[in-house]
């Protein structure tokens, strides 16, 4: 099967940094399904993974992708819920081969039929992004447990992959007011986050907390109860604390070093702190694996009913070595807004 993976961890100006690759056919483990891959996407995870992690023995390649659409062609003897033919998607498993391949095996528990109204592309932009902003709010924050009046939820970085999907989803829950940030509230940024449904649109490059200040003054937004921080936390992580009502949460996906927050600074307000990665029921096979299928059957009804819509922003090309490059570099820019889809083989 066509491939595209690399053996050494290096920057996309070397001609070694992603492949062409012809592999041998996976075959499904008990639990698996054996996707064709139609559609991926590329994420910071991809780019992460590629600059940090080389071949374990030299020989093997390491193929990224943890986004997909595709059929399924094969079912292992365990697998319950579907059959060969089956249109899925999935976000994957971190210690697997990834989607970046003709044929992927993935834990059907992983996995759950695709949505049916939009097109491989639009779909292969979701998964991982609708897992980890489904499991901030409602395995990490509990946002869905009614509260005994209005509270508003703040999104960092709303315009990005996670925060476009995160916004849509807290806006179905009438008792949030949703409060975004983008580096232009008054312009493409502040259009798109009001058109996904946010409330109101602050400037992350200007203080957070006097923003959340005067928009509770003039504006009647409720107390902040919930921040979702998805990008530059210690930066603003003092302006969460002085924001956010006493017993608040904050919840964040990011990379930083140990010495980059005060948490103690939480300890006044009893303020609680939580990590979301949309990895770790697959990397520990946790006892709750299947959630995540779940969650993706949800999210897949909530795009056919027309709550929840795509964050595609460009089809990059088919799946192949010179495309991915140009794919990761996009992403590595940190300008890209929505998600990059690579098509085909």
């Amino acid at each position: 099967m066509k491939a595209v993976g690399y053996f050494k961890s290096l920057p996309l100006t070397e001609s070694e940094s992603l492949l062409d690759l012809e592999l041998p056919m996976p075959s499904p483990a008990p639990k698996d399904l054996l996707v064709e891959v139609s559609a991926v996407a590329v994420n910071p995870v991809d780019t992460k993974v590629r600059v940090r992690r080389a071949s374990a023995d030299g020989t093997t390649p390491v193929i990224l992708g943890w986004d997909a659409v595709g059929t399924v062609r094969a079912i292992g003897p365990e697998v319950t819920g579907f059959a060969v033919g089956d249109r899925v998607w999935y976000a994957g498993d971190i210690t697997r081969p990834g989607s970046n391949a003709q044929f992927q095996c993935v834990d059907h528990r992983i996995a759950a039929r695709a949505p049916t109204s939009i097109g491989d592309a639009e779909a292969a932009a979701l998964p991982l992004t609708a897992i980890t902003a489904w499991e901030l709010l409602f395995d990490r924050l509990q946002v869905q447990q009614q509260p005994e009046r209005p509270v508003a939820l703040l999104v960092t970085g709303a315009a990005g992959g996670v925060g476009s999907i995160l916004v849509q989803l807290a806006r179905r829950h009438e008792h949030l007011t949703v409060i975004g940030t983008s580096s232009d509230p008054d312009g493409e940024g502040g259009t798109w986050l009001h058109g996904l449904g946010a409330h109101h649109v602050i400037n992350h490059r200007e203080p957070i907390a006097p923003q959340i200040t005067k928009l509770q003054q003039q504006h009647g937004v409720p107390p902040l109860r919930y921040v979702t921080s998805l990008t530059h936390t210690p930066q603003h992580f003092k302006d969460f604390v002085d924001a956010l009502e006493p017993q608040g949460k904050l919840a964040m996906i990011d990379d930083f070093g140990p010495a980059d927050l005060d948490v103690m600074a939480l300890k006044g307000k009893s303020l609680s702190l939580h990590w979301e990665l949309m990895f770790t029921r697959s990397m520990h096979a946790t006892h709750d694996i299947a959630a995540q299928g779940r969650l993706l059957a949800q999210v897949a009804q909530a795009v056919d009913a027309g709550h929840v819509r795509t964050t595609l922003a460009e089809v990059v090309g088919p799946i192949d070595a010179a495309t991915l490059k140009r794919a990761h570099a996009l992403q590595e820019s940190q300008r890209q807004r929505g998600k990059l889809v690579l098509l085909g083989f």
